[in-house]
């Protein structure tokens, strides 16, 4: 199993960006995600700033997959996709259908990210054999409804799992960030730069309860499904996913592809959905 660093899903000065790779080209992760895969008017960081930093990070040795939107609402946005997918050098994660269709139809291999709905085996090998070497799986779903996958499949697939950091539950049309500060979501002021981790929602009664990244719902808890690395080995998942939210999030990666356990999670953090339970409880 490989340890994975999964796209960095919010929106930080473009400085700040570059410091975070530069800092994972010295580590030992093999796997890297790299681009916007939540809001197209997020524009600190741009396309060709992705692919000098994939190339920086390609020549440390990564295998470097570019990610892409998750929820393609215009024509321009459709073109950038196409500009990624054609990209001539790196392999993209597809994060909508659209991107599917555009590797399809020229033949590129591709990996479907988690906000593309596979839900079951059928689709999954029609997809295998339209490119897809590699898909992570929806994370709502549970260890029992992968077992049954892996026990059937014939195709020959991969698996990642997001295994660590807040989870991205939804995807709207609506910027809930702009909303909150009284925005328009078209003169948004790319007011996401105010909120490295996005906004913490509450109850009414002062539980945490979801984490609004722009047009993302994220979990306000974040998964950590570290203590089931060695049952995903013997299950056959090929790729553990680390979310990126902060320096540390590259000290744990590295620290799970050096193999050191983790004695306990933490009490913030939450594991249902791998259990067939509610997905902020901790099992």
């Amino acid at each position: 199993m490989q340890i994975s660093l999964g796209p960095l899903l919010y929106c930080w000065e473009k400085q700040k960006v570059f410091e975070f790779y530069q800092q994972v080209a010295d580590t030992n992760i093999p796997v890297v995600y790299l681009g916007e895969a939540v809001c197209s008017r997020r524009r600190e960081v741009k396309f060709a700033d992705y692919l000098e930093l994939a190339d920086m990070l390609a020549s440390k040795g990564k295998q470097v997959i570019l990610s892409t939107l998750a929820l393609v609402e215009a024509p321009s946005e459709y073109t950038e996709l196409a500009k990624q997918v054609s990209n001539g050098r790196f392999i993209i994660e597809a994060n909508d259908m659209a991107g599917v269709q555009l590797a399809k139809s020229q033949g590129l291999e591709f990996v479907c990210g988690p906000s593309i709905n596979n839900y079951n085996l059928a689709s999954l090998e029609k997809l295998h054999s339209w490119g897809m070497k590699r898909f992570v799986m929806p994370v709502e779903l549970s260890r029992s409804w992968l077992s049954q996958v892996l026990a059937q499949k014939t195709a020959d697939f991969e698996v990642e799992i997001l295994g660590h950091g807040y989870i991205p539950l939804a995807h709207s049309a609506r910027c809930f960030t702009a909303r909150h500060n009284k925005l328009q979501k078209d003169q948004c002021g790319i007011v996401c730069l105010s909120h490295s981790k996005g906004l913490l929602a509450q109850t009414q009664e002062s539980q945490p309860l979801l984490r609004l990244n722009g047009i993302q719902t994220q979990s306000a808890a974040q998964v950590d499904l570290s203590s089931e690395i060695n049952e995903m080995k013997q299950m056959g998942v090929t790729h553990f996913r680390v979310s990126p939210s902060s320096l540390e999030s590259i000290a744990l990666a590295e620290s799970l592809v050096s193999g050191e356990a983790i004695a306990r999670q933490a009490p913030a953090s939450c594991n249902g959905y791998w259990f067939d339970k509610a997905g902020f409880e901790l099992v």
